[in-house]
């Protein structure tokens, strides 16, 4: 019997520090020329283009693949070399784990199959090169801060100069006073010290269209920032002809993938002085310091605009509806929306406030009695079953297959042994025994973990179960004992709150709510599991009683189009 032609999946990734994007194609071009040489033939392709290989979490191509390798899409994963799946030798040991339980191979074009050993020497050699590249990229940049010259980005009040030795080579790290900027500066630093607010100061600047540092409107966390990180303009020593490298240290949060950024110790700081570079005099600079070191919250010794207020129920989800920044906290209990405050009408004239009783008690409302109306999760239903369906028969092909090759290599095996009982000795048909064997047992593996052939689904009868489990958390704020787990699922329905300017039927203006259901978190509520815990949860999600990830499901599902199917409920009751 022949044996089958392999299916392989290709992955390509580079990171923007230290390829072109051409690289993709390079790496897809050598990839393929190793299929043909092997026989294989390339079923699918992935990439990730300018993303770091520090981390999995954010790397949709990454994520794709391995979906696709659960419904058993593909026999091998060909990658150029390690580094290009993971950089981290806990994300490449995780990754290679999984490809092996779904009887997926990983290979790379130096080592060809890895194998544990393999895999381990080298994701660690892997991530040392990152970390030595890191400690010899710090050592350069700080001998740079040293010389007075910049060790990275430019500040605000100055321009970066582009010279070159007499060999052509560029000079780095020069800059000069970018004279329009540097008067804005000084007038940022005169208003403040004179007792204008940061946010004043930041709502004039915008309405006399003043463009910020990176070249949009002024905030007012760009102007008073963070008087002990030294961010901020007000923060900058910059200004004062003082040049400070190393006050941060930036680390990688091993759960969310995320950056974050810690103050280093004093005496970690490299401080050089550059005269040249003195925007502000030093009397204005004073009296700059001296009103900050006034505004300290009482008994709390934290700079007012440090204060971390406690999260409401629904902080973090609302959005404006005119120009999608973030509605906070404008009063004791009312929120607004944070651009027309902190950046002024000329950003988002929407100065319309919404108590938070108000809000709190209109969503989850909307929540228990519009997410899960019967006849949009009939039309969701219908639809839904439709998509599974096609993903159903895609995968059902894929293990109708293996288990046509099972048979045939259970009947081929067969086939050798009545021979070796009719006289034909064993060491002729010894390896091609062996061969079959090991096929068998690959299949069988491959078998257990395929997409069993009758899909998940969902009745109308949901929405009753939904209302009943909303309001099971909702009568769960009252509880002191459950309120923490209640409101961290309530959040967990919900992508996001849009707060919409409309005439009040009272006169004035009023806010309608455009109300976005997370939609895997909604029907895990309604199939009896878990909602996710806080809005765009990550992590585990659970199983079904049949060993099914729901969440994984819906993923597929609702990336075919699926994603709001639960449309948002304009809820017109007035604050």
């Amino acid at each position: 019997m022949a044996i089958p032609v392999k299916r392989v999946a290709l992955y390509a990734r580079y990171s923007s520090d230290l390829q072109s994007p051409t690289s993709i194609e390079d790496q897809f071009r050598i990839l393929r020329e190793r299929a043909t040489r092997e026989g294989w033939e390339v079923v699918a392709t992935y990439q990730d283009d300018a993303i770091s290989g520090r981390s999995l979490h954010r790397r949709p191509g990454v994520q794709q693949l391995m979906r696709d390798a659960r419904t058993g899409a593909f026999d091998v994963v060909l990658i150029e070399h390690v580094d290009r799946l993971s950089r981290n030798v806990a994300d490449s040991a995780s990754t290679f784990q999984k490809l092996t339980f779904l009887g997926v191979e990983l290979t790379t074009l130096p080592d060809g199959r890895l194998n544990t050993l393999q895999l381990g020497m080298r994701s660690i050699l892997s991530e040392q090169f990152l970390d030595d590249l890191a400690d010899k990229t710090r050592r350069g940049l700080k001998g740079r801060a040293v010389r007075g010259k910049s060790a990275g980005g430019n500040a605000y009040g100055y321009t970066v100069l582009r010279r070159f030795t007499e060999a052509g080579d560029p000079i780095r790290g020069d800059r000069e006073i970018n004279a329009r900027e540097a008067a804005i500066v000084r007038r940022i630093f005169a208003a403040y010290a004179s007792g204008v607010s940061p946010r004043k100061i930041a709502e004039e600047l915008n309405e006399d269209r003043i463009s910020g540092p990176r070249g949009g409107p002024l905030g007012t966390s760009t102007i008073h920032g963070n008087r002990e990180r030294g961010t901020g303009i007000l923060n900058n020593e910059r200004y004062i002809g003082r040049l400070v490298w190393n006050r941060l240290h930036h680390l990688k949060d091993s759960d969310t993938g995320r950056r974050v950024s810690r103050p280093k110790a004093e005496e970690d700081l490299a401080a050089t002085e550059v005269p040249q570079l003195r925007i502000v005099d030093e009397p204005l600079w004073q009296a700059v310091q001296s009103r900050q070191g006034k505004l300290i919250s009482k008994g709390s010794g934290v700079p007012v605009w440090d204060r971390r207020r406690p999260r409401t129920l629904f902080s973090g989800l609302m959005e404006c509806g005119c120009c999608g920044a973030g509605f906070s906290k404008v009063s004791k209990d009312s929120f607004g929306c944070s651009a027309a405050r902190n950046k002024g009408r000329a950003i988002c004239t929407n100065r319309t406030v919404i108590r938070q009783t108000d809000l709190e008690a209109r969503v989850l409302d909307a929540l228990q009695h519009h997410l899960m109306d019967e006849e949009a999760l009939r039309v969701f239903c219908e639809e839904y079953a439709a998509e599974r369906n096609r993903l159903a028969e895609a995968a059902s092909a894929g293990r109708a297959g293996l288990e046509r090759e099972l048979r045939q290599v259970t009947t081929d095996h067969r086939k050798l042994v009545d021979a070796i009982i009719a006289g034909v000795p064993a060491d002729q048909v010894k390896d091609r025994m062996i061969e079959l064997d090991q096929r068998r047992k690959d299949l069988e593996r491959r078998l257990a973990v395929a997409p069993a052939p009758d899909p998940l689904r969902y009745h109308p009868s949901m929405a009753q179960a939904y209302r009943a489990r909303v309001g099971a958390l909702v009568r769960g704020l009252t509880d002191p004992d459950g309120m923490a787990e209640a409101k961290e699922a309530l959040r967990g329905l919900i992508e996001k709150i849009v707060l919409v300017p409309m005439a009040s039927p009272e006169g004035g203006t009023a806010l309608g709510i455009d109300l976005h259901g997370a939609l895997a978190s909604l029907l895990r509520l309604a199939s009896g599991l878990p909602a996710l815990a806080g809005a765009n949860a990550g992590g585990s999600a659970g199983a079904d009683s049949q060993g099914i990830d729901i969440s994984e499901e819906l993923v597929l599902v609702a990336g075919a189009g699926f994603g709001h199917c639960f449309r948002p409920h304009r809820s017109n009751s007035v604050s």
